[in-house]
């Protein structure tokens, strides 16, 4: 009977080790830890066997020496391997240093179970950041583990167990400014900056769009606007990139738009700036801009935030001047891209649709603008009260026009 199954065990094992073969760590740890356990006993060999190869047919072998891994050690090595550009790449490696690393990462990949991350997650949200914000943090930390999962150092998600819960899109509503806002805030800004509240309230472009807008993507002719680039900035190197999630895109160019930047180009001659292309080392480019600081080079992001843009925001009444005289309050609601909500807003309200909105705002996905904006597209009733209203003016104006 021994015989037999020292037979069976050294037949199952030779071909359990064949299968591991397919992946050297596994092989090299089957090859040492095997022996330690069925040397003297085989029936541990027995089950030991049975156990490697049930774990192998449900896809769920992990490498024990490989899964001691640390979350901080292979986060660090996959955030290095990422191909996305050198923006989201520095964006996802500083949540994950900030908001994932002091809470997981001594912990070994093998150790993670769903609680542990269930209590992380409420940890994030006593943090009190922006729900959006913790999504994004929660999506960086899913992807982490679903790659550790791929490299077989542990054998399944904790981020998609069904008992976790991930952070809820928020329920704040985007509430555009009015065009009094608006115009306050263009008002209270000096003359070289101006047209830029013209470009995003009228034309829908991003801060680092205007701030990188060249002369050649302006159609004063054919009224169209070509967005392909813009400045980017990651740990205070500017350069120069494509659009967000690289949507290059065309907008329409209203006359009014275009008079403004006529006028502000003849004001302030645009520049030739040059900056790095796709990356802080990358080859130089030079483009003539736009919009330029007073020193003649490209406008930098933070010194604009802090000044001139919050000092005509407190112009325009939108933040309050702190009662102890101390530096003006943060305002991520009535930065830049407020001017972008107020765009939508006047397009929703005109009666464009969702998709056209999207393509000009740069969406990825027109799903993702009607569910920021879908509050402000005009009702049902409002549009039929609109359509009969405008009607019976038409109708009234005709018949005074005959009368007269």
């Amino acid at each position: 009977m021994w015989t037999t199954c020292r037979k069976s065990a050294a037949s199952r094992i030779a071909s359990t080790t064949a299968a591991l073969s397919r992946s050297p760590d596994a092989l090299r740890t089957a090859e040492r830890t095997a022996p330690q356990l069925v040397r003297n006993n085989p029936r541990v060999r027995e089950e030991w066997l049975t156990n490697i190869e049930a774990d192998m047919s449900r896809g769920n072998y992990t490498d024990p020496a490989a899964a001691r891994i640390t979350f901080k050690q292979y986060a660090e090595r996959w955030i290095a391997a990422q191909s996305t550009d050198v923006s989201s790449r520095t964006t996802t490696e500083t949540r994950i240093r900030l908001h994932a690393i002091p809470y997981l990462g001594s912990r070994p990949l093998s150790s993670f179970r769903p609680s542990h991350i269930r209590t992380w997650v409420r940890q994030l949200e006593d943090s009190g950041l922006a729900s959006s914000y913790r999504r994004g943090i929660f999506a960086n930390v899913s992807a982490v583990l679903t790659a550790a999962v791929d490299d077989g150092l542990m054998p399944r998600n904790p981020c998609r167990a069904s008992s976790v819960t991930a952070p809820k899109p928020g329920g704040e509503r985007v509430t555009p400014w009015s065009a009094e806002q608006v115009f306050a805030v263009r008002e209270a800004l000096p003359t070289r900056f101006q047209t830029m509240v013209d470009l995003g309230a009228g034309c829908g472009l991003r801060q680092g769009e205007i701030f990188g807008l060249p002369v050649d993507a302006v159609g004063f002719l054919t009224g169209w606007l070509h967005v392909g680039l813009q400045i980017k900035v990651v740990k205070g190197r500017a350069f120069f990139g494509k659009p967000k999630n690289n949507k290059l895109r065309d907008v329409p160019l209203p006359n009014s738009v275009g008079q403004a930047l006529t006028q502000h180009m003849q004001s302030h001659p645009p520049v030739n700036v040059t900056l790095p292309w796709m990356r802080p080392d990358g080859p130089p480019v030079t483009k003539r801009l736009i919009f330029t600081g007073p020193q003649g080079n490209h406008v930098y992001r933070s010194n604009f935030n802090i000044s001139p843009w919050k000092p005509a925001l407190l112009a325009a009444g939108l933040i309050a001047k702190p009662d102890d005289g101390g530096p003006l309050p943060s305002a991520r609601e009535h930065g830049m891209h407020a001017l972008r909500h107020f765009y939508a807003s006047v397009l929703l309200d005109a009666g464009d649709n969702i998709k056209a909105l999207s393509k000009y705002l740069g969406h990825e996905d027109p799903g993702f603008t009607l569910r920021v904006y879908t509050h402000l597209m005009p009702s049902s009733e409002s549009r039929t009260r609109k359509a009969i209203d405008t009607l019976y003016k038409s109708a009234s104006e005709g018949d005074e026009a005959q009368a007269a």
